[in-house]
């Protein structure tokens, strides 16, 4: 998009935004032409991944409560909750979050179809809450036997997600989706593992320093709650679902992938 150069800051700048776009857009075609079946596996592979996330929350909760102070707990469950989506990002598998920003760009450039998009999303979606079910299914009854994880801790975290209003839940969810579509354009713009890692770690935890719902990283947190005891119940599950999906999919397109791509093609036109 961009030809030449000037030496001087802002020109640079808008270089690099344009080198982003381009990037992010080319990353987001070839995951658009991945056969169905590359594309849902890689999808729950992340599902299950991005599930040691909440299950470290709840060990943290187990072990912690009373021990140290709310607040130090608090900046505890957001490190372990980032834990999950380092695995899944640096891992390179598939996040539904992260395809509300990176694989709309290819739509707005018009190189891909509404069709493509709406396959995409549904491989991606499907994939990772059939992962994060069969993690929750399976592995929250391991921790409660090894003694790692409370019942209760797996509440404490579901009820911090479903314990409020569709309407606050699809606002925090915008918020949370807004987020993820950052932490895509910023890791596209890292240079190194290291800075990566940091983005991915600041960013994430501050998601789950605010108990924004993630869509992806929650169907695990509730699920858990659900399957570990009576405080969560079906309905909590299904209204959390619905409205976090619907809140992350307007954050990411329109805060992120909406306002970068017109920012960066009608700034440097």
């Amino acid at each position: 998009m961009a030809t030449e150069t000037e030496e001087n800051p802002a020109t640079q700048s808008q270089a690099h935004s344009h080198d982003i776009l381009d990037t992010q857009i080319k990353e987001g075609m070839n995951e658009l032409d991945r056969e169905s079946i590359g594309l849902f596996l890689s999808s729950l592979s992340a599902g299950l991944d991005i599930g040691f996330g909440p299950l470290l929350i709840a060990v943290v909760v187990t072990v912690s409560t009373g021990q140290l102070s709310p607040p130090l707990i608090e900046i505890l469950m957001a490190s372990a909750y980032s834990l999950g989506f380092l695995f899944v990002i640096l891992g390179q598998t598939e996040l539904f979050t992260e395809h509300t920003t990176l694989a709309v760009l290819p739509v707005l450039d018009r190189q891909a179809s509404i069709l493509d998009l709406g396959r995409l999303w549904g491989l991606v979606y499907g994939g990772n809450i059939v992962g994060g079910t069969l993690f929750a299914i399976f592995v929250v009854p391991i921790g409660i036997s090894l003694g790692v994880a409370e019942p209760s801790a797996f509440a404490e975290v579901a009820t911090k997600l479903t314990d409020h209003s569709a309407f606050t839940l699809f606002g925090a969810g915008i918020l949370a989706g807004w987020l993820m579509g950052l932490l895509s354009w910023l890791v596209t713009a890292s240079s190194d593992t290291i800075g990566t890692v940091a983005v991915i770690f600041i960013v994430t935890g501050a998601i789950g320093f605010m108990h924004l719902p993630h869509s992806i990283a929650g169907n695990v947190e509730v699920l858990a709650g659900l399957v570990a005891t009576n405080e969560v119940t079906f309905a909590d599950y299904g209204r959390f679902l619905v409205t976090s999906t619907a809140g992350n999919a307007v954050g990411g397109t329109v805060f992120v992938a909406l306002l970068k791509y017109g920012h960066v093609v009608r700034g440097g036109s």
